[in-house]
């Protein structure tokens, strides 16, 4: 996958902003368009150099970084205690070299990883749309089948 392609990926996602700088792109979910407002952490993050860590030798050409944030049972079913990973790598997924106790992974150039990856960012939205919801202080009705089966809103949602 190009760049383009996984930037123009997490701008279908609902709610999700993309905040560019420094030609990193930020995936943040904002559906309250408030970010300005209430600035908060990014659910994935595309960058291309090595201003904020050398670890990934950025600067070859064409190569980039996907970086994706993690529930904690998610990133344990991924690495678990392992240790030792490259993260200068082509297309092999790994604990990200600085948030990883974050539960940040990571991915140069994703490719033969996409299926994985495009899962992984899945899995990250809905993550960071439960944790906003929660911050808000509100979250979605739980709708529970009714005995005609057309379901019904469960006000303790």
């Amino acid at each position: 996958m190009r760049s383009d392609e996984i930037i123009a990926f997490l701008a279908t996602f609902p709610g999700t902003r993309l905040i560019e700088a420094n030609g990193d792109v930020f995936a943040v979910h904002d559906p309250d368009l408030d970010y300005e407002r209430r600035p908060r952490q990014g659910w994935a993050t595309l960058v291309h150099s090595d201003v904020n860590d050398a670890f990934s030798d950025l600067d070859r050409p064409g190569v980039f970084r996907l970086n994706i944030g993690l529930p904690a049972a998610r990133f344990r079913e991924l690495f678990g205690e392992s240790a030792g990973h490259d993260p200068a790598a082509l297309d092999v997924l790994f604990p990200h070299p600085v948030y990883a106790s974050s539960r940040w992974v990571s991915v140069l150039n994703p490719d033969t990883t996409w299926p994985l990856v495009r899962e992984l960012l899945v899995t990250a939205h809905g993550f960071a749309s439960s944790r906003s919801s929660k911050t808000r202080g509100r979250t979605a009705p739980t709708v529970v089948p009714d005995a005609t089966g057309t379901g019904e809103e469960d006000g303790d949602g």
